[in-house]
């Protein structure tokens, strides 16, 4: 909430306000067929004890942001997000559906409207509110591997039959050192037993305190052949005020030195030739490179001038819009693996079809894609962001096996 003025913030709870008084207008034509006054009574208080103190909570942790420890700021942030979201959503909805069938004329009789027209609005906001609290409480933590298998034809015989683990969008912050709920995601990667684990950044969300006591876990993962890393756009402290130019490089630093702890080699803007059998393939990494308003410290040029002559190259680069920006028919790098989008964190995947918002915002934001004999894969990313839940869009372990 730091980067946000004042007047946002007010704004956003003057919003969630007006939403509650229109959501309570026609709450008013379902509780009238209550019989219990008590109950009626209960079923208001409740209501508007919940609103003011959401509003309330939030004006006061902007007003209070600077005096909050980190650790602190970030559970209390993120659990407002996620109570507004709860809120505020199933309640828009709830007055929309209401909203037209109460002035339509085609749907129901007079008689019928009385009962069956605030039944239906009253599932129409019930409905999304348990799907965000399953979103919350239950599927932000749900890994689930997503197994694919891509055959290249510059592929060196060597490599045929190579598993790759691809992982993205930590956000180690978040898990407000869960250690044991992410030793799951650990478990089901080694369990795959990948050859190499690739990682495309977003280790944490700002801060290099956020790595504390986390070391232990990431060096569980097992790769036979090694463990590559690259920066996400949260990796260099952007996000935050600093007080000074040094504290926000120590904070660089570290989070740097971490990667060389758990024992993955952090590629920035360079490459690593990988030898199986006398056959070579190249692993590239580029710093954060994306479309403003984020930053681009990748150079890709740089990095390939080391292993142009080998004709095989996996890139990392933590942001999509890299690979049609600068990648696909410029080089002749055969597979990208990117993260940065979450998927927005929800949305609707079903077989061969997918959506969700972010695709607005990114042509290629989750799954495979490609273009000739050259592939991107976006991962969905291990861990959240902002809404600490994710809908539709379970956090991801990516197997990629080459043939």
């Amino acid at each position: 909430m730091r980067q946000y003025s004042f007047f946002t913030i007010f704004l956003l709870a003057f919003a969630i306000l007006l939403v509650d008084i229109i959501a309570f207008y026609w709450l008013q034509s379902i509780t009238k067929l209550l019989t219990s006054a008590y109950l009626k009574t209960a079923i208001t208080i409740a209501f508007w004890f919940f609103t003011i103190g959401l509003i309330g909570a939030i004006l006061v942790l902007k007003i209070r942001l600077d005096s909050i420890s980190h650790i602190r700021r970030q559970l209390l942030v993120s659990s407002l997000y996620g109570l507004a979201i709860s809120s505020f959503i199933p309640k828009l909805i709830f007055i929309l559906v209401i909203t037209v069938l109460r002035f339509s004329n085609y749907v129901f009789s007079s008689e019928e409207s009385i009962v069956i027209v605030p039944l239906v609005g009253l599932f129409s906001g019930f409905l999304p509110f348990f799907m965000i609290v399953y979103a919350i409480f239950k599927a932000r933590y749900r890994f689930k591997v997503h197994s694919l298998k891509i055959q290249f034809d510059s592929l060196p015989k060597g490599f045929e039959g190579v598993r790759v683990v691809h992982i993205s969008d930590t956000h180690l912050g978040s898990f407000n050192h869960k250690y044991h709920v992410f030793d799951r995601a650990v478990n089901l990667i080694n369990h795959l037993k990948p050859d190499f684990i690739l990682f495309t950044g977003d280790l944490v969300n700002n801060f290099e305190w956020e790595l504390r006591g986390w070391k232990s876990t990431f060096n569980k993962l097992e790769a036979k052949k090694g463990k590559f890393s690259v920066l996400g756009n949260h990796d260099y402290g952007d996000y935050s005020e600093w007080e000074s130019p040094e504290a926000k490089l120590e904070n660089f630093e570290g989070i740097k030195k971490f990667h060389e702890d758990i024992g993955f080699k952090l590629l920035l803007n360079e490459a690593e030739v990988v030898a199986i059998n006398g056959e070579q393939i190249a692993i590239l990494g580029v710093e954060n490179w994306g479309s403003p308003p984020f930053k681009q410290y990748g150079d890709l040029q740089k990095t390939l001038k080391a292993v142009d002559s080998i004709p095989f190259k996996i890139l990392l680069s933590h942001d999509p819009s890299h690979w049609s920006e600068e990648v696909v028919k410029n080089t002749d790098i055969s597979l990208t693996l990117s993260g940065h989008t979450h998927g927005m964190q929800a949305g609707i995947h079903l077989k061969n079809s997918k959506w969700s918002p972010i695709k607005y915002k990114y042509e290629h934001w989750a799954g495979l894609y490609s273009q000739g004999s050259q592939y991107l894969y976006v991962n969905r990313g291990l861990g959240w962001l902002g809404f600490p839940g994710r809908l539709g869009m379970r956090p991801e372990i990516t197997c990629i096996d080459f043939k």
